[in-house]
């Protein structure tokens, strides 16, 4: 799979946003896009770029600063990476047009607005409502999602709440019963997150590896993992109106994609 680094000194949101629907175009050909934001110190654009040359990977940046975007252009010189300047052409070209020096201030598209202040408090409300931290506020929540451990819930909330909603996530936890303010959210606002024992399976035994655990634990072990699943189809069965979306070698933002759409199209429509 080919690669796509974005690297920007603000938030990376338009840039990757012009990627994705340019590769849209090439159907047959799969590509990794990794964004890079606020970027802005020597060290990092040289780690970044390097690490693009090792993955053979294109790198399109969007940074308004002339200096920053000189040393962009010198690194992947030097380390012989493809790229694209994906605003220095254009803020050239308004400056030669307008007969004026740009601010070369990062991240102006994004400063005091309601939209970046929503998606602040989005965030905000994500990290502290993950993992079931908050009950309290399921009620408050946009979207909240429930899945057992490693169905990709906290990723998915702080991606999703990087688009401005508000996202809860709760843990299924074999043989409790999940928190009594889960009742109380709109069943269009809820989804299930499943995945397959085997994927699961691999996923938490490299977490144990890395956490230096036993690998017997019952954590990795299919047997566990096998009731945990059951557990959690029960609870979904209970809850036919939850939207249940396998994760399975699924990106997060394929994911994300699904349940945005689910979302749209249900809150569209009178309860």
């Amino acid at each position: 799979m080919k690669t796509v680094m974005i690297i920007s000194d603000a938030t990376g949101e338009t840039a990757e946003r012009m990627v994705r629907a340019a590769t849209l175009q090439f159907t047959d050909t799969p590509v990794n896009v990794r964004t890079y934001s606020r970027v802005r110190l020597e060290a990092e654009c040289e780690k970044l770029i390097e690490k693009a040359a090792e993955l053979h990977a294109l790198v399109v940046f969007t940074v308004v600063n002339a200096d920053e975007r000189d040393l962009i252009a010198r690194l992947v010189e030097r380390f012989d990476v493809e790229s694209v300047d994906l605003i220095g052409a254009l803020i050239g070209k308004l400056a030669s047009f307008l007969g004026a020096a740009p601010a070369g201030v990062p991240g102006l598209l994004h400063t005091i607005t309601e939209d970046y202040f929503r998606r602040i408090e989005a965030v905000e409300f994500a990290v502290k409502n993950d993992d079931g931290a908050e009950p309290r506020n399921l009620p408050k929540a946009d979207l909240v999602l429930v899945g057992i451990s490693r169905t990709s819930k906290t990723p998915l909330s702080t991606y999703l709440a990087q688009r401005g909603l508000k996202v809860a996530n709760v843990p299924l936890v074999l043989g409790v019963d999940p928190p009594e303010e889960l009742s109380q959210v709109d069943d269009r606002k809820v989804f299930g997150l499943i995945v397959q024992p085997d994927m699961l399976m691999r996923i938490r035994q490299a977490r144990l590896s890395h956490l230096g655990m036993p690998q017997d634990s019952s954590y990795g072990q299919r047997a566990h993992i096998d009731s945990e699943i059951a557990y959690a189809r029960e609870i979904f069965r209970k809850h036919a109106n939850w939207p249940v979306i396998d994760v399975t070698n699924r990106a997060i933002e394929e994911t994300a994609a699904d349940i945005l759409r689910i979302f749209t199209e249900r809150n569209a429509t009178p309860s």
